[in-house]
């Protein structure tokens, strides 16, 4: 059994669905699972559609008929019978949809907006499904809404694994080719539910620690897992193999690579984890499994924009100690701060933030009241593993160095 995903980068037209029928011809499709992502940016479009929904009622069925339009014309692209059966059954999503936003009396944001965004993978899914089905690929449509089973907590779901262990392993025929959505579940009501960043990586982690899958592969537009962010780095160089443990390491420091939530079911039974590129589907790409030696041993760069450092000193010059700290984290704690940086001496305390929930001023006026505050705002954070000095140097040249911090295998620098 294999597990393979599809993000929206890779279904975003009519020639990404084809090229989904093209990998699968290429590296194989038997006792497979496809986990598929909305097209392209439907869910940023089905986003305004919620928010229109609470905010800008004139403007609800034109965000409505944008999304409709989008994928009708990957369907005509697909299909030349406008008969054929995938136009009705996108017609029928959109008609309960509509229903839905009609009758709801929620005036939960969060229930709604799980309502509601997950039409984009039902959709997609249902369109690879028919054109893969009109090609010959004939696979079963799986609605993921029952088989993954979780609680009520709308946009961030936490899975029940009894449940969702028991249906996908009573309810699925693995010897057949099986496409179902990323992203979704359902709680104990049947409403929908979402799983929250990278939920679409968590799905594909999640059916193969239930069927024992052999591996899971993320197709993506890049080779693999890269050293750094090719955006703000030249030279990014594909990593053949990782371990689960780095793979955390760089997702915590920040790196696009994989979230810890979709490791860590795969961990438990050692699946091993492939990231290739659906553009090159014979490539090797990366893999990531346990104690996997990092091939090749170089620096891995990450860098985090937007960033705030904060710098305490304690008024009257006597040292910071654990009661003083633990009134700093309390205080990070209450207005949300995503902390990212630490670093500490005898009367000095330093900690760069992600201001995700634009608290800054607030938090800035309670410290104030305590001690000697400098705050730089939109400052960048940068990360290197397994750092050399040339690589330290790069990050360092032409810079502003206010924060640096160095351990045996990771050094931090806040620069502005």
């Amino acid at each position: 059994m294999q597990v393979f995903k599809f993000g929206g980068a890779s279904v975003k037209d009519a020639m990404g669905v084809k090229n989904v029928a093209s990998v699968l011809q290429k590296v194989g499709h038997k006792d497979t699972l496809i986990v598929v992502s909305a097209m392209g940016k439907t869910t940023n479009a089905l986003e305004l559609v919620i928010k229109n929904y609470f905010e800008n009622k004139s403007e609800l069925s034109n965000a409505i008929n944008d999304v409709k339009t989008f994928h009708n014309n990957i369907l005509k692209d697909l299909f030349d019978n406008n008969n054929h059966i995938a136009f009705k059954k996108i017609a029928n999503f959109f008609d309960e949809l509509n229903a839905f936003l009609k009758i709801n009396k929620s005036p939960d944001y969060n229930f709604v907006y799980d309502q509601v965004i997950g039409y984009g993978e039902l959709i997609s899914t249902t369109i690879i499904s028919e054109y893969l089905n009109a090609i010959q690929l004939k696979n079963n449509w799986v609605d993921v809404r029952n088989h993954i089973k979780t609680d009520s907590y709308y946009r961030r779901a936490n899975v029940n694994w009894n449940k969702t262990q028991q249906l996908i392993t009573s309810s699925l025929n693995t010897s057949v080719l099986n496409i179902t959505q990323g992203f979704l579940g359902s709680d104990a009501n049947n409403f929908v539910t979402t799983l929250g960043r990278e939920g679409s990586d968590y799905t594909a982690a999640i059916f193969a620690y239930c069927l024992n899958a052999e591996s899971v592969t993320i197709w993506k537009d890049v080779p693999g897992v890269l050293n750094a962010d090719p955006r703000y780095f030249e030279n990014a160089q594909l990593l053949n193999k990782i371990s689960y443990t780095e793979a955390i390491e760089l997702a915590f420091y920040g790196a696009s690579v994989i979230h810890p939530k979709t490791l860590q079911p795969l961990q438990r039974k050692e699946i091993p984890l492939y990231v290739k590129s659906f553009l090159e589907p014979e490539a090797l790409g990366t893999k990531i499994s346990k104690n996997e030696p990092l091939d090749p041993v170089i620096p891995c760069f990450i860098v985090k924009k937007h960033q705030v450092l904060i710098s305490l000193s304690s008024l009257d010059f006597s040292y910071i100690v654990e009661e003083n700290i633990s009134e700093i984290f309390n205080l990070l704690h209450l207005y949300k701060m995503k902390v990212d940086v630490i670093q500490n001496s005898a009367i000095s305390f330093s900690v760069c933030v992600d201001d995700l929930y634009n608290n800054l001023g607030e938090l800035l006026h309670h410290l104030k009241a305590k001690f000697n505050v400098t705050c730089h705002e939109n400052v960048s954070l940068y990360t290197i593993r397994h750092y050399t000095q040339k690589a330290i140097n790069q990050i360092e040249t032409g810079k502003t160095l206010l924060l640096k911090q160095l351990t045996q295998e990771t050094v931090q620098v806040v620069t502005k």
